[in-house]
C-alpha cells in the first residue's frame, strides 16, 4: 500500500513537471520560432488593471541601440551600444539582472540613434548576432565566450547603408542565413559552427536593406524569402539558387519582414510606397496578386491573423488588411505610429512617441482597446530624431519592452 502511494505521488510529480515545462516557451530569434510575431502563450491578461500590468523588473544597463530580445530559458539575449563598443548581452529573466556581456563590434554612429538594431538568434547553445557595421559573431550561451565572427563587408562584399546592418540572422539546418548584399551576393549562408562560407548568391547582387529573411516551407520544399530595396526573392536554403523575384517600388528605407501564408509572400514598406503580395506557383513563378498603397508601415512591423494582416499604416493609422484580396477592413486612428505584437487573440501596440502601450482585439470588427499605460521611466539619452522602436514581445507571461538602456518586463499572465 505504502509503495503504491509513493507511486502515485511520483507519477504526480512527473506529471506536473511535464506539465511546467510544456507551458515554458523560447523566442530564439527575431519574430519569434515561426518569425511571424506570434507568442505561443494562451491563457494572458484580456484585460489590464488601470495603469497597465504589474511591472516586475526593470534592467538599466542594456545600452543604446534599437536590438530586439530572444529568450531561451531563463536568458534574454540582446543588444547594446556601451561608449564606443557594441556589445552581445545576456540578462536572467527571472531576476532582471546581467549575467554576461560580449564586445563584438565597434560604435554604429547615427542620427537618428547609435548603437545596434538586429535581434539575436539563438540555436543549440550558441547566440549569433549582427552589429551595426555589419560584424555577424558566434557566441556561447552559457557565458558569452565568442566562437566565431566575421565582417558583412570586409569577408563577404557587402556595403554599410544609411541606417546601418539591422539584420536578425537565421539558422536554416547547419547554416547561419544572412544579407550582406553586394557584388559578391546578396545573400550568403555560413556554416554556424565554423563561419565557413556555404554559399553566396552570386547571380543576386542587390544592396542589402533593412529587412530580415524568413523560412518558408511551400509545395513541400523549403526556401529563404528576403525583401530588399527594387526585389523581393525566395532562394533555396541548399544551393543558395534563387528560385524566384518580383519587382518592388521599395525607396529610401526597406524594413518590414515579408509575411507568408498559404501559398502567398506579402511585403509592405513605407515612404509612400505600399504593399504587394504574390502567390507562389509550383513551377517556380510568383505571379502578382495585389499591389496597393492600403498598408504603408515604415518599421513598426505587421501581424498577420487569420486571413487579416495587422499592422500601422501611414496615413489611416492602425488597420485590418485582407491579406488575400489586398482590401481595408478597418481603420483606426487611436493610437499613434509604432510597433505590433501578437498575443492569445490580442494585439500589442506601443506608441513610438509618446511610448504608449495598448492591449486591442485582434478582430476583423475594428479596433477595440483592453488597457493601456504608459511606459515609466523613458530614457534621457535617446537622440532628438530617435523614438521607441524596439518591438514588444510576450513569452511565458512576460511582456518585454525596450527603450535604449532601459529593459522593461511586465507580468501579464491571467488568473
Amino acid at each position: 500500500m505504502k509503495s503504491n502511494r509513493l507511486s502515485f505521488i511520483a507519477s504526480l510529480f512527473v506529471g506536473a513537471f511535464t506539465v511546467s515545462s510544456s507551458i515554458a516557451a523560447d523566442w530564439p530569434q527575431w519574430r519569434g520560432p515561426n518569425r511571424d510575431d506570434h507568442s505561443p502563450d494562451k491563457g494572458l491578461l484580456k484585460k489590464w488593471p488601470e495603469g497597465g500590468p504589474k511591472r516586475l523588473w526593470l534592467f538599466e544597463g542594456t545600452g543604446l541601440g534599437y536590438a530586439g530580445y530572444s529568450i531561451v530559458g531563463n536568458q534574454l539575449f540582446t543588444l547594446g551600444l556601451r561608449g564606443e563598443q557594441e556589445f552581445l548581452i545576456s540578462v536572467d529573466v527571472t531576476k532582471g539582472t546581467e549575467l554576461w556581456s560580449t564586445p563584438f563590434g565597434a560604435k554604429y554612429p547615427n542620427n537618428w540613434g547609435d548603437g545596434p538594431r538586429g535581434t539575436p538568434m539563438v540555436d543549440e547553445g550558441l547566440v549569433y548576432a549582427i552589429s551595426g557595421q555589419g560584424n555577424l559573431i558566434c557566441s556561447k550561451a552559457s557565458d558569452g565566450k565568442m566562437v566565431w565572427q566575421k565582417s558583412l563587408a570586409n569577408d563577404l562584399g557587402g556595403k554599410l547603408q544609411n541606417w546601418g546592418y539591422t539584420e536578425s540572422p537565421l539558422i536554416v539546418g547547419n547554416k547561419v542565413i544572412c544579407t550582406p548584399g553586394g557584388s559578391k551576393g546578396t545573400m550568403a549562408a555560413l556554416d554556424k559552427k565554423t563561419g565557413a562560407l556555404i554559399w553566396q548568391t552570386a547571380e543576386l547582387t542587390d544592396q542589402a536593406q533593412y529587412s530580415s529573411p524568413i523560412l518558408i516551407t511551400h509545395a513541400g520544399k523549403k526556401q529563404i524569402v528576403q525583401l530588399v530595396e527594387k526585389k523581393f526573392f525566395g532562394v533555396d536554403p541548399e544551393k543558395g539558387k534563387v528560385l524566384w523575384t518580383t519587382d518592388f517600388s521599395g525607396r529610401t528605407a526597406v524594413i518590414p519582414t515579408p509575411v507568408y501564408s498559404d501559398g502567398i509572400v506579402y511585403v509592405t514598406a513605407g515612404y509612400g510606397v505600399g504593399s504587394k503580395a504574390v502567390k507562389l506557383g509550383t513551377d517556380g513563378t510568383a505571379t502578382v496578386a495585389y499591389e496597393n498603397k492600403v498598408m504603408k508601415n515604415h518599421h513598426g512591423g505587421v501581424v498577420l491573423v487569420g486571413d487579416l494582416v495587422y499592422g500601422y499604416s501611414d496615413g489611416p493609422g492602425w488597420i485590418a488588411q485582407n491579406l488575400k484580396t489586398g482590401e481595408e477592413v478597418w481603420a483606426s486612428k487611436a493610437l499613434v505610429k509604432g510597433a505590433i505584437h501578437y498575443a492569445d487573440g490580442m494585439l500589442y501596440c506601443i506608441d513610438e512617441g509618446t511610448g504608449t502601450v495598448v492591449l486591442a482585439e485582434a478582430s476583423p470588427k475594428g479596433w477595440t482597446e483592453h488597457g493601456r499605460f504608459k511606459l515609466d521611466p523613458q530614457t534621457k539619452q535617446r537622440k532628438p530624431q530617435g523614438r521607441i522602436w524596439t518591438h514588444p514581445v510576450v513569452v511565458n507571461g512576460k511582456l518585454f519592452l525596450r527603450d535604449q538602456e532601459l529593459l522593461f518586463c511586465f507580468d501579464v499572465k491571467g488568473n
